[in-house]
């Protein structure tokens, strides 16, 4: 489990960057300790826990990337095309024989070359005259063909420490003969929502209920990341209950999350109860939507107190959760993609803070135009069920005018 000292996101400032946000978390925050060995069917978003070091080369043997014939370059004549015997062929996971001077061997992609053979024309290259072909000048010495190790050499680091594994990392180590790879553990994250005025969904709400969503879209966020995430339900705007219930999953979880109760309002009682189990640093992000984030440490383990509307929740959980997420499962620090696109907008904003405006795409050129949802609000899921991205307006930014190129932050690669 974790363990952090009290004081490891001590603060000093009222306002925290995105910027400074992450590089707390990176300084302060160490990785969970321990891996397992998990076969490549479940490897799937894991994090490498130790480089993966070549067995053998890849590719192993010396083999033709196209179909056509093998020869030795130095029979090619100066000048001219050169006529070579044709001695048999060799097809993929076929053996071939030594191939002697002024001969060539039909040859299929990713059989092996064989012994004295250097070059490969493409069939559609050549010209075949009865037991011969021609070979057309020009083609320099290991034409078509590919080195053992030319994809990687055999004991070089094929995959770093703290990558997290895709689709092309397993295929990667499987055709390096790897069945089996060492992963860091699994996050346990447990989520909690605060407030009575929240009802699970698939129950009544009461005459001042709304059913709560925040729950089941940090559950939905944590999928897609290297977790064992726990939905911990409901807590009640009850200060003893909520440090109570705070300190019993501490025990056994590596991080929690909470999302309301962390303003300044009387039944806001997540900022209370952090103190009351360990130490809180309230973060007033510097970012809108999201401002009013807490993070602290209860009897060891970091807890991220997230805002109640939803868009602030998500915002906030991209920048403080996700890599807090990353850095206890070992993972390298992955910034959040991003790619230019032209405003489609005006807008204005105050210096010194981030602002996130939901935009939709459209296609366009030089750059995709990004056009802006037509309403604002934090609470609108709607706002991000039907805008494509975020539209991310550094500190600096004062005024976006039409025209204008900014940086947006697409839902598909966050989501």
């Amino acid at each position: 489990m974790a363990q952090l000292s009290d004081d490891c996101f001590a603060f000093g400032g009222p306002l925290l960057s995105v910027e400074a946000a992450a590089a707390l978390i990176a300084d302060r925050v160490p990785p969970l300790v321990g891996e397992e060995a998990v076969p490549l069917r479940q490897a799937l978003g894991r994090v490498l826990a130790r480089p993966l070091i070549a067995p053998l080369p890849l590719p192993p043997f010396f083999n033709s990337a196209v179909d056509g014939y093998a020869f030795r370059h130095a029979d090619l004549g100066a000048t001219g095309a050169t006529a070579l015997r044709l001695e048999g062929r060799v097809a993929a996971g076929q053996a071939a024989a030594a191939l002697g001077p002024g001969a060539a061997v039909r040859i299929f992609t990713g059989a092996p070359m064989p012994p004295g053979a250097d070059t490969v024309v493409m069939q559609e290259d050549a010209r075949l005259e009865a037991e011969a072909i021609l070979v057309p000048p020009g083609l320099k010495p290991g034409a078509n063909a590919r080195p053992a190790g030319e994809d990687v050499p055999q004991g070089a680091a094929a995959l770093p420490a703290g990558r997290r594994l895709r689709a092309p990392e397993i295929g990667l180590a499987a055709a390096l003969g790897v069945s089996a790879l060492p992963v860091a553990p699994l996050v346990r994250v447990g989520v909690f929502s605060t407030g009575d005025e929240l009802a699970s969904p698939g129950t009544p709400l009461g005459p001042a209920q709304t059913h709560d969503s925040n729950r089941f879209t940090l559950l939905a966020l944590l999928a897609g990341l290297p977790v064992e995430a726990i939905d911990l339900g409901i807590l009640p705007d009850d200060p003893v209950a909520t440090a109570a219930a705070l300190r019993a999953a501490a025990a056994s979880h590596d991080l929690l999350l909470t999302s309301g109760g962390v303003s300044t309002g009387e039944e806001d009682h997540v900022r209370t109860a952090i103190e009351q189990g360990g130490r809180l640093v309230f973060w007033r992000l510097a970012v809108k939507p999201g401002r009013p984030a807490a993070m602290g440490v209860v009897d060891g383990t970091p807890v991220v107190g997230l805002p109640g509307n939803p868009v602030a929740a998500v915002v906030t959980f991209l920048h403080l959760a996700r890599p807090l997420v990353l850095r206890l499962g070992g993972a390298v620090p992955e910034p959040l993609p991003r790619f230019a696109a032209r405003a489609g907008f005006g807008y204005r904003k105050k210096a010194g803070r981030r602002e996130y405006v939901r935009v939709r795409l459209e296609a366009g050129l030089p750059l995709p135009v990004a056009r802006k949802f037509e309403r604002d609000g934090a609470g609108l899921l709607s706002s991000l069920t039907e805008s494509d991205a975020f539209a991310e307006l550094d500190e600096a930014v004062l005024t976006v005018a039409p025209g204008d190129t900014v940086a947006v932050l697409p839902f598909a690669a966050l989501f």
